[in-house]
């Protein structure tokens, strides 16, 4: 009597990665959507459009990374990825935005993001970011890579290479905000922090930047502001 052949048993299908999308325009993260669940090995499984929102969804939808903005209402970036590596260090967090690599990748490294993408780096490019972060590796694009590879090979310390970037992540916001027109009243109350403060960073951002007066300062502060926007 034959022996019947056991019926092939097909592998598991591997779970697909989790990723929560994090950004403040409402098309930009259903085009992020969209792109990502196409894939078979990712998912989207939740949105924010805010920090506070972010913070809920990491509660309730686990992710194993998430996708952010720096730009968002309520609470810098730079604040929100040391927040979030803080209260979930397990979480991956891979930064795409529309500003200068240059200026904000190497910040938003050194406050816990594993990478940093600019949104017109295109979808192909964005998703091989993502799987190298889910693989615990960083990324950053080929040209920033070779500016910290040549900057490190150099020895240069941090802060040589442009006026900007001797500001600590804190002056720097302020600074930002400074060229958004905001008052002293309005970025304390932004960063949550007291008016007094907010004026010993603006003091410490004149000495550092060379600036004589306040006038000085904003008006560099804007003109800063504006290149960056025409750069994005």
């Amino acid at each position: 009597m034959k022996t019947r052949p056991k019926p092939q048993v097909p592998p598991p299908t591997p779970a697909r990665q989790r990723i929560l999308l994090v950004d403040d325009h409402p098309f930009m993260r259903a085009g992020l959507g969209q792109l990502i669940d196409r894939q078979p090995d990712l998912m989207v499984c939740g949105e924010a459009g805010n920090p506070t929102e972010a913070f809920e969804q990491l509660r309730r939808t686990k992710p194993d990374l998430v996708l952010t903005d720096l730009t968002m209402p309520g609470r810098s970036g730079l604040e929100f990825i040391k927040d979030l590596r803080a209260a979930h260090a397990g979480v991956a967090l891979l930064v795409v935005s529309m500003h200068d690599e240059a200026v904000y990748a190497e910040r938003a490294l050194r406050a816990g993001a594993r990478g940093y993408i600019m949104k017109e780096a295109g979808g192909e490019n964005l998703l091989a970011a993502i799987r190298q972060v889910l693989r615990g590796e960083a990324y950053v694009s080929p040209r920033m890579s070779a500016r910290i590879l040549d900057a490190l090979s150099a020895g240069r310390p941090r802060g040589s290479h442009s006026p900007i970037e001797q500001l600590t992540d804190r002056e720097f916001e302020v600074f930002q905000l400074i060229g958004q027109g905001k008052s002293t009243r309005d970025i304390a109350a932004q960063l949550h922090l007291s008016p007094k403060t907010v004026d010993v960073h603006r003091s410490h951002i004149k000495e550092k930047l060379a600036l004589k007066d306040a006038t000085a300062l904003i008006r560099h502060a804007v003109r800063w502001v504006e290149t960056q926007h025409v750069g994005g």
